[in-house]
């Protein structure tokens, strides 16, 4: 039986739908239209008074919640994030990984590669994303610096092997030896490739693009910081138009102008927003672990050795309000930050990523201040806890 929705408004693909109905079927959505007084067909009907329907969120670098690290690679890790993911409106979601010890990475590769793709857990894994080992010291955060690895095609395809191909995105500073090649390798089997955890001067920055990289990694943080003479990597990541960019809003990592900078210059098709959560998200302030690092959690901030920051709390649900609320954008424009754009980067935007005919029915409800009312996945609203 068809499942019928209706709500105030619609969140499509290049504008906004008012009085819309969705029709579902088999978890999937067959019909996207304004209702404009017709009949409304056969099934089962939802209706969410004064809310707006919105494709469900996609977060493409998240290293763990509720309590647990995707690099635990198990169905109950699996299961209590994608659950948690879920009640904050992700419908999908890219495991990252953190710099460890060559053979627990490569352990962790093998066992996420058994969950890509589950649907059994809330929010779905679609893809890894490997961030590190490929990192400069000198821009490492809160990666073990003594687990840097030099770029190696060698190497990449010993984690290529392990993942069963599951690598979909892969952070790496540019100006590392063998990086380019590394980069274009890796481009070759379809992986997206992020710039990030880099001290890149500007030729190298440039020479990583032209090797095939396509976005960068939680913009201005743990790059070398901006020069007008030597605009590094963040230069790069400013100006060229065609480089999409993550960014971090909780406040915390990015100041509300350098926000507002970045979106002048990536603008609605560009910019992806990301968490970067770890384990600590949705759990007490406390000692948490990241990968192999202690972490410890006050007041919701994530900190190890002399104050760096580890990651972080957000959920993207709150990390699309913060933007709107610093930028002033729509949470039309918004929502595609974190759902259409993130799906286009990584090419899975014939599945996710917008409420369009043929795309999973995974599907966000926001309440009139943009809250999360309900989540919907694969046509099934989320019990919520």
């Amino acid at each position: 039986m068809q499942t019928v929705i209706t709500a105030e408004r619609l969140i499509a693909p290049e504008h906004l739908i008012e009085d819309p109905m969705v029709v579902i079927e088999d978890g999937l959505i067959t019909h996207v239209a304004s209702r404009a007084g017709a009949e409304l067909p056969p099934g089962h009907h939802l209706h969410f008074a004064g809310c707006t329907l919105a494709p469900a969120l996609f977060d493409v670098h998240i290293h763990g919640s509720a309590g647990h690290d995707v690099m635990e690679a198990t169905p109950e890790a699996f299961t209590k994030i994608g659950r948690f993911l879920a009640q904050h409106g992700v419908g999908a979601y890219l495991p990252t990984t953190v710099t460890a010890p060559l053979e627990a990475t490569l352990r962790s590769l093998a066992g996420m590669a058994k969950l890509i793709g589950s649907v059994e857990f809330g929010a779905r894994p679609l893809g890894i994303h490997m961030e590190g080992p490929f990192l400069s010291p000198h821009k490492k955060g809160a990666h073990t610096e003594r687990l840097l690895l030099t770029p190696s095609v060698e190497l990449f395809e010993r984690m290529w092997q392990a993942s069963e191909g599951k690598i979909r995105l892969m952070t790496i500073a540019p100006e590392l030896p063998g990086a380019e090649e590394v980069i274009a390798h890796a481009t070759s089997l379809g992986v997206r490739v992020s710039l990030g955890h880099s001290n890149a001067d500007s030729d190298a920055a440039r020479r990583g693009v032209e090797a095939g990289a396509v976005s960068a990694t939680h913009t201005y943080n743990a790059m070398r910081a901006f020069d007008h003479r030597s605009p590094g990597l963040l230069g790069e990541v400013l100006a060229n138009d065609d480089l999409f960019a993550e960014l971090i809003c909780d406040g915390l990592h990015v100041a509300s102008n350098a926000v507002r900078i970045y979106w002048k210059s990536k603008g609605p098709e560009r910019a992806i927003l990301i968490t970067d959560a770890m384990g600590a998200t949705g759990m007490p302030d406390g000692n948490y672990k990241l990968g192999e690092l202690d972490v410890r959690v006050k007041d919701g901030v994530c900190l190890t050795g002399e104050n760096t920051l580890a990651g972080s709390t957000l959920t993207l649900d709150r990390g699309v309000k913060n933007f709107s609320a610093m930028t002033g954008a729509s949470i039309r424009e918004v929502a595609a930050l974190a759902s259409r754009n993130p799906a286009r980067m990584t090419g899975f935007a014939a599945e996710v990523g917008s409420l369009a005919v043929g795309r999973s029915a995974d599907i966000v409800v926001l309440s009139a201040e943009n809250d999360v009312l309900d989540t919907i996945l694969r046509g099934e609203i989320l019990a919520r806890a």
